[in-house]
């Protein structure tokens, strides 16, 4: 069964007797077990359809007691089990139909022990250069030629984030329409400004004393990443009056 989040058996017993709450509401009721939770950060669950909360006929979200009940089910298994938001959806999922989810079982948080230590930041997915060239398909002068304008850059130890074959693939793409190097620099920047906006949010975080609310900044970074994504993707449609399927 669902546990309600602690703190809001006020509002949980409103809205089971028929009442549904604001997103502000929700917040409230949250926030006591979940400080660092946001509207924002609820929104974002929504869209990831691990919640569906009704609409009012002009647009406002209305949360049941089961809406709460499954977003805190949902920040317990990310701070406490540290799922990704798929293995997430599968637990609840498999709970909908009745089944025993088994979750992950970290250090003795539960029990009255010692929380688990927090990973102090994601392990990146690595790649040498002569693998990237071969993903990427391209040659060891363009290749160059990209990291002189900064577009990509190897690690300290000479090595690639995997997502780098993205890059530079996306990159040789774009080359095909005449699109230099050169000319991307500016998306480049424009990329650096937005990470280092998410970094400035997400820093507090990943200086906190808690580990647990350590490990949440990297949730927190992902989110806050597919946020700026989707937002620079929008604006960019928009200057240029086209939507994309």
């Amino acid at each position: 069964m669902l546990q309600t989040p602690r703190g809001g058996a006020g509002h949980g017993t409103a809205a089971a007797d028929g009442g549904l709450m604001s997103i502000g509401t929700v917040l409230t009721v949250l926030r006591d077990e979940f400080p660092e939770v946001t509207i924002s950060k609820i929104r974002f669950l929504e869209s990831e359809g691990l919640i569906e909360p009704q609409r009012t006929p002009s647009g406002y979200r209305k949360f049941s007691a089961h809406d709460v009940e499954r977003l805190g089910h949902v920040l317990r298994m990310q701070r406490d089990h540290y799922l990704p938001l798929k293995v997430i959806r599968e637990h609840l999922e498999a709970m909908e139909r009745g089944e025993a989810v088994q979750l992950p079982v970290l250090g003795r948080h539960g029990d009255g022990g010692a929380a688990p230590e927090a990973v102090e930041g994601p392990t990146v997915a690595r790649i040498g250069r002569s693998e990237l060239l071969a993903a990427a398909e391209i040659g060891e002068e363009e290749l160059q030629e990209w990291e002189s304008y900064g577009l990509i850059a190897p690690m300290p130890d000479g090595a690639y984030d995997v997502e780098t074959v993205t890059v530079a693939s996306l990159v040789a793409e774009l080359g095909r329409f005449g699109i230099e190097p050169r000319h991307l620099r500016v998306m480049k920047a424009a990329a650096d400004r937005e990470a280092g906006l998410v970094d400035q949010v997400v820093a507090p975080l990943r200086r906190h004393r808690n580990p647990q609310t350590r490990a949440h900044a990297e949730a927190r970074t992902k989110e806050l990443a597919s946020l700026a994504v989707k937002l620079h993707a929008a604006l960019v449609q928009t200057a240029l009056g086209v939507r994309l399927p």
